[in-house]
């Protein structure tokens, strides 16, 4: 992607804004549901395993969803996928706060998983199509805004259980006026542009009305793009589940300083997020990665090897800043390889990529069970080495 600026018109701001909206109704409805898990729980009587049958089941969801998604997005043009996509998951989210059985949860998240699969990807691809019409980085603050909208679906979940309503009027408040206010919204994306068709075979050429869209390939470009994905979220994923254990388990914080650790790594999370488009316009995404790599690595490595509880919050703070603006440069490389099949590349990635937010924290854990906490948590540090070393690649070849 061109990092010459051009002056954005009205209709370009407009539709930055749009997206920004997007991914804030994402993160909004992700973090009601986050924050009225124990609710649910409770209503229902499940155990621990139980819920957890009924998370997997939004997480295969979203990995099957994702199989179709990307061929969607540039099947109908993002623009066109973007809204019904976002008002579908905005009023699917409501569900699993009535469901009056565990079965009923189970097929309400898989829906969801499945819906938002759609939504992810293509906000990611219309938010590549601003970032080209912008002329440069954008999509770091796009995840920034995803980043607020979770705090913001938080707050609304824990507002509502203070006031002692259950999971369903949370998820109602939270999801109907968003799937409300897309219907404004979503005039403001850019125009949908039509996908060129692509050979499908020897009979069919240039004109011939033969010509359909075809899948995009599993390039091991692609692939390494994903497994680049993959290593940053298994580190966000460990620091969401395990930095809180192991500052109360290992260092011996209060229960009070372990979860403040936690808040500063979301923070500074935040903070990398909306810095990265800055940072990628003037260092370029392949320095950005790789010295964002290294920060990532020497802060959890110092908080590892230091084992004090200030060492700790300053490396979990380093930590965030180093992750946040890596997967956003990968999604924005992967849109840019091939733009008429971004929005396939970009679900290719995300479906590695995404695996590694849902599998961190269990590989962490059961590295721990053999080698115990503080070093299961180096396999993060090490992972953020390989993507420095790994930054080269997001010179996106030419795609075939």
């Amino acid at each position: 992607m061109t990092t010459t600026s051009t002056t954005p018109t009205r209709e370009h701001t407009n539709a930055r804004r749009a997206v920004c909206y997007f991914f804030i109704l994402l993160g909004a409805v992700s973090g009601a549901w986050a924050a009225r898990i124990p609710d649910v729980k409770h209503t229902l009587h499940l155990t621990d395993g139980q819920i957890s049958y009924a998370l997997l089941a939004s997480a295969l969801g979203l990995v099957l969803g994702m199989r179709f998604a990307g061929h969607l997005s540039d099947r109908l043009g993002s623009a066109r996928l973007l809204p019904p996509a976002a008002i579908a998951t905005a009023l699917v989210i409501t569900l699993p706060g009535y469901a009056p059985t565990l079965p009923a949860l189970i097929a309400a998240l898989f829906l969801f998983g499945l819906i938002s699969a759609s939504l992810d990807v293509s906000m990611n691809a219309h938010g590549v199509d601003v970032e080209r019409a912008y002329g440069r980085p954008l999509m770091s603050s796009f995840h920034g805004m995803f980043s607020l909208g979770v705090l913001a679906g938080a707050a609304a979940g824990g507002l509502f259980a203070w006031l002692d309503l259950d999971a369903a009027a949370t998820l109602t408040a939270v999801g109907i006026p968003l799937a409300l206010t897309t219907l404004h919204v979503r005039r403001h994306l850019l125009p949908p542009t039509p996908t060129p068709t692509h050979e499908t075979g020897p009979e069919t050429g240039p004109g011939s009305p033969a010509t359909t869209t075809r899948r995009a390939p599993w390039s091991r470009w692609i692939v390494l793009m994903g497994v680049v994905s993959f290593a940053g979220l298994v580190g966000e994923g460990a620091a969401n589940d395990w930095t809180a254990v192991y500052l109360f388990q290992n260092l011996h914080a209060s229960e009070s300083v372990a979860a403040a650790a936690f808040a500063v790594f979301a923070t500074t999370m935040t903070i990398g997020r909306f810095a990265g488009d800055h940072l990628a316009q003037r260092l370029g995404p392949t320095r950005l990665v790789r010295y964002s790599g290294l920060v990532a690595a020497l802060g959890l490595g110092a908080a590892l090897l230091f084992a004090q509880i200030p060492v700790a919050f300053a490396g979990f703070a380093l930590f965030g800043l180093g992750l946040a603006p890596i997967v956003p440069q990968v999604f924005s490389a992967a849109g840019n390889h091939d733009p008429a099949r971004a929005g396939q590349a970009i679900a290719q990635v995300a479906t590695v990529g995404y695996a590694g937010l849902l599998a961190g924290p269990a590989i962490i854990g059961a590295a721990a069970e053999l080698v115990g906490l503080p070093a299961a948590l180096a396999i993060p540090a090490l992972l953020a080495l390989f993507m420095a070393a790994s930054a080269g690649a997001l010179r996106s070849p030419a795609p075939s």
